[in-house]
């Protein structure tokens, strides 16, 4: 757990510790997401945090005693942080885009979330989240198609087009929602071709037909988790190590790898999965010489055949 994720967290324990004197701590883990032992390891460094002297009268103090978590000492931060302009508008702007599903389309709850939280945030967060437009990026009327076809239960024809592979494939599709996902809008659905629920980019649709069908997905269909993004490698995947300086370490947090290895001064190993070289080989070449190709040799090879290709284009245009 990062530093940036944990304070966040011990600023709100505290004030509801302090307004729920002898919660236990089976409670209070389950309430902020943690595991017991998280949640023990917070109240030992709360117990090390207090105003500047750090004698014992300045500390907090904090004990957990047969499971009854007792504070005190802590009235500085007894109530909440109040969002700043920024962290508002953050969240107002997220809860806008959210506004723009078809599964908000309905009813008026969030809205009233966005009335009270503009209340809140000032007329500063709410000015700047107001300037943020929002539109479900897709093929011309792909996303009426995809609405009706899930009002309707209908399954739909689609012709996708495939960017690691540069093809256009049809498909037939059952579909079961539409997410987002790191601002990208997705149809989820049983395809047919795949036999087995994918994700669907809405921009990548080039046509969609609507079918006389009901959809009717297997009982083994279940909901996609993209609670860590849209890529999900597979253990038969063709295992990739690449080799980054600090301005390519992004690589280690935007895709899921198998092993990081710090290899000091701010470089890294990462070992990750990869469904097809082709990818890699437009990742390889936008690190530049920020990222290396460790292995497998055969993707090296491709990233300098790549390479020496567009620099050829670039000389004989010169």
């Amino acid at each position: 757990m990062s530093t940036a994720d944990r304070l966040p967290r011990l600023l709100a324990l505290v004030p509801y510790l302090m307004s729920h004197p002898g919660a236990q701590v089976p409670e209070v883990a389950r309430l902020f997401g943690l595991t017991e032992k998280q949640l023990v390891d917070d109240l030992q460094l709360v117990w090390m945090c207090g105003l500047p002297g750090h004698t014992p009268g300045d500390l907090i103090d904090v004990s957990w005693d047969g499971g009854e978590i007792l504070i005190d000492n802590a009235d500085t931060i007894a109530r909440p942080l109040r969002l700043g302009i920024d962290e508002a508008s953050a969240l107002l702007v997220a809860l806008r885009m959210l506004a723009e599903l078809p599964e908000f389309a309905e009813g008026d709850a969030l809205a009233r979330v966005i009335a009270k939280l503009e209340r809140a945030a000032g007329e500063g967060a709410a000015a700047v989240s107001t300037q943020v437009a929002f539109e479900l990026d897709a093929a011309p009327d792909a996303t009426t198609t995809v609405r009706q076809a899930l009002r309707e239960g209908r399954r739909l024809s689609l012709r996708y087009y495939v960017p690691g592979r540069d093809e256009i494939t049809p498909r037939e599709v059952d579909p079961t929602r539409l997410v987002m996902v790191d601002g990208r809008s997705y149809l989820e659905g049983w395809c047919y071709r795949a036999d087995g629920m994918r994700l669907f980019r809405l921009d990548r649709i080039i046509g969609v037909e609507m079918l006389e069908v009901t959809a009717s997905p297997p009982a083994e269909a279940e909901p996609i988790d993209v609670t860590d993004g849209v890529f999900r490698p597979s253990p038969s995947d063709e295992l990739v190590e690449l080799e980054l300086t600090p301005v390519g370490r992004w690589v280690a947090e935007y895709y899921p790898c198998e092993e990081v290895t710090e290899l000091g001064e701010g470089r890294l190993r990462v070992t990750l999965r990869a469904r097809d070289q082709g990818w890699l080989v437009r990742l390889a070449l936008r690190l530049g010489d920020s990222g290396r190709v460790v292995s497998p040799v055969s993707l090296a090879d491709r990233v300098r055949e790549a390479a020496s290709a567009a620099l050829a284009r670039y000389e004989s245009c010169a």
